[in-house]
Order: C-alpha cells, then structure tokens, then sequence
C-alpha cells in the first residue's frame, strides 16, 4: 500500500501564455475550439436544450411561464443585508478593486460562524477564502491540486460543477453512482482497493443537489477515513448546509482529518437568499486553502467590500433567518406534493428544502426525463429540471424547485394534470 503522501495531492495549476497567432479564419460558430471539445466533449446538452424551450415559452405563454427549474429563491434577502449593503455603497472603497487582505473582516465573521454553528475552531488568516459562489469553489478547486490525467470522482447524480471541476483540470474521471433504495447513500466499499488507490480527489455534497437528500454524518466520516488511508483529497459542497428540513445537516468540518485533506464550501445564495450578489467562502485545510487562492488570483478579484458587509450581517446579526426559509418551503414542499397526488402524480416529499425529485409519472410512458421536461414546458409553460442534466443515474427523474407562491404552484399542478390527461 502506498503511504500518504500529501506533498503529492498539492499540486498546482499554473497558467500558460500562449504565443500569439496570425490572424485567420474563425472556426465556424457550432464548432467548439478543439480544447474545450475534448474536456467536454461528452458534457450533457440538457440545460442548453432547455434553455432554449424556456426562452420560446417566454414567446408563447409570456407572464403564464412557471419556471421550477432553477433554484433561485423567489424570497428577497434580509432587509438588515440590504441596508447594510446600501450603507457601505457610499464609501469609495466599494468601488475599488479587493485583494485579499481586504477580506480579512468577512473571514473573521466566517470564523466565528463556523464556531458558533459547528463548535469547530479555524484560523481566518489560513483557513477560510472568499469565493464568488460555492458553485466557483468547486469548479475552480480540482484546477488547484490535480494534474491531467489524475483521477478524480463525483457522485451520478450530482451537481453539474463538481464534474465540470474536473473536466477543466483534464482529470480521469470516476463517477459512483447512487441507488435510490439506498437511499442515495454514497457506495463507497463498491470502489476496489485499485479505484481507490488511484484516486487523488473526491468532489460530493450533502444534503443533496439534485436528490434533496440531507444525508448523514457518518457518510461524511467514512469518505474522511477512507482519503486518509488512501491519500485522496475531499471537496464537499455544502450551500444547504440551514436547509435540512428532516434530520442535521452534515459537515466535513465535524470529520476528523479535514484539517489535513478537507475544504468545504458554504454559501449565502441559500441560506440568506443572496445568490445573485454571488458570494460565498470556503474552509479547509491550510495548504488547500492556499492553493486555491493561488489558482483564483489568476482569474478574479474578491466581490466589493460593501457586498461583504452583507455578508457580515448575514453571519453575525441573522443565523436565526434559514430557519424562517425552512418553514416557507416546508409548507411549499408539503402543499406541492398533495397538489401532485392530485394530479395522478405521486411524489416523495424530501428532506432538504428548496427541492422536489421524483421518477416521472406513469403517464410518461417510455419518455426519458429531457424529452418529458422539453415537451412539458412547451405545450404547458411549466419549467422543471430533466433529471439526466445530473447524471445518467437521473435519467428517469425530474427536480422541481419550490420558488414560487403556494397559488402558483397550485397551477403548475393542475396544469400538468391536464397535459397528462392527454396522454
């Protein structure tokens, strides 16, 4: 058995500078740059193809449209954010550029959060980044510590980014996929001694996207125990970290060893409805941490001072506002999925706000989950997610996004019972 060695998973990803080129004809627009076709040469087209099924229901169906594809909260941030953002605007630093000793203030509040909320101390100056959404984090993290060709695995189903993460570092990649009469519990004793020896990063998130599974601590423990005995690095994406509306939340900072192996990512877009300000931090080992600076130095600065102090707010005055957004989306989960019934269409409530996931209706037949979810939205103006955008493991599946009002969904209900009627 190999020994750990973590000199060897802190690789860094440095930037090339390409000589320049004489000018020539552009490569014909449906033709990707070759690059950029062999890291994503088997990307899944399902959001573009839905995409454009929204944008032409937009032109038929107008004000009518009932987008439950995206979760983006239709709540608005807290008004004490707000304020404190609008206070800051009126300093000229708000405007200027912010390197990232700037920062330290947000890091400090995360700090304290992260002590408050999880009873576990972390250093603000080594441990604890700013990150333009935890979706950037995870994206941007694998292009840190991997070279090409390194191995890395993500779960199927899962979120987009954490493949797209190592698609972009040129990583071979292992996808682990989950049963849903396992309760989407990640197999991890299914990998063989070989497919974990040559892992070296391990990129998931609980609760869940797009499952709505909180998940358990114990997941989180064995895939610690089993990166330290194989010296793989984890990556764990927890923006719903306040939104379990079932059982506690899991943390990879409650695992022992991420002080060695381990970064997570938290976020404001969820718990504090500010995913459009786009700001959220990491936490993690030192030397990872440092390494996705590094990486981040070449491609952004840090989000204005006065979206931090929000985001200060948000920390230090309002940890009790996630609890508000649990009871709205709890009532929003348990009306849409009697609404459903309904319907001719039984679903599962979930244990994580925010989301619905289900196979799709009898009624559908042999549809796979795209073609449902494209047809749906052309011939009714109702918007949900094709569960296959996860992964192939979601083929048969749909996500739906509880952002709109109890009367509205009512609606999307009643009109997806009318166009199953019809089949």
């Amino acid at each position: 058995m190999r020994a750990p060695s973590l000199k060897s998973s802190y690789r860094l990803f440095w930037m090339t500078i390409s000589e320049p080129r004489s000018p020539g004809p552009s490569p014909a627009a449906t033709q990707p740059p070759p690059a950029l076709a062999r890291r994503f040469g088997g990307r899944s087209n399902v959001f573009s193809a839905m995409d454009r099924a929204k944008a032409e229901a937009r032109r038929r169906h107008g004000d009518h449209l009932i987008d439950l594809s995206l979760g983006c909260t239709d709540q608005p941030p807290p008004p004490q954010v707000t304020a404190a953002m609008a206070q800051a605007l009126g300093q000229r630093s708000s405007a200027a550029y912010c390197l990232h000793a700037a920062t330290r203030p947000l890091r400090a509040s995360v700090a304290a959060w992260i002590r408050r909320r999880f009873a576990v101390a972390v250093n603000p100056d080594t441990q604890v980044l700013l990150l333009v959404g935890s979706q950037e984090g995870t994206a941007h993290f694998p292009l840190a510590v991997l070279e090409p060709g390194d191995h890395g695995l993500v779960l199927d189903p899962g979120y987009p980014s954490h493949l797209g993460g190592l698609q972009l570092a040129s990583a071979r990649i292992h996808r682990l996929v989950l049963d849903p009469e396992d309760g989407w519990r990640p197999p991890f004793t299914s990998l063989s001694h070989g497919e974990r020896e040559a892992l070296r990063l391990m990129v998931f998130g609980f609760p869940h996207n797009p499952t709505a599974t909180v998940g358990c601590q114990d997941w989180l423990d064995e895939a610690m125990a089993m990166a330290r005995h194989h010296d793989i690095l984890v990556a764990h994406d927890n923006p719903y970290v306040d939104l379990a509306l079932d059982g506690e939340a899991p943390c990879l900072l409650c695992s022992p060893g991420w002080q060695e192996r381990g970064i997570e990512f938290f976020s404001f877009s969820k718990s504090w409805c500010m995913g459009g300000f786009r700001i959220a931090f990491a936490v993690g080992a030192a030397p990872l941490v440092q390494a996705l600076q590094q990486v981040k130095a070449w491609i952004d600065f840090n989000q204005s001072v006065a979206i931090q102090s929000g985001a200060m707010v948000a920390l230090d005055q309002l940890e009790d506002w996630p609890a508000r957004l649990r009871r709205l989306y709890r009532r929003r989960r348990d009306h849409m999925v009697q609404a459903l019934a309904a319907a001719g269409w039984p679903v599962t409530p979930r244990p994580m706000a925010l989301y619905l996931w289900d196979r799709l209706p009898v009624a559908a037949g042999a549809m796979d989950s795209l073609s449902f979810c494209l047809k749906l939205v052309r011939d009714t103006g109702v918007a949900l997610t094709p569960g296959s955008g996860f992964g192939a493991a979601g083929q048969h599946h749909v996500r739906m996004a509880l952002v709109a009002e109890e009367s509205r969904l009512t609606e999307a209900a009643q009109r997806v019972e009318a166009w199953l009627n019809t089949f």
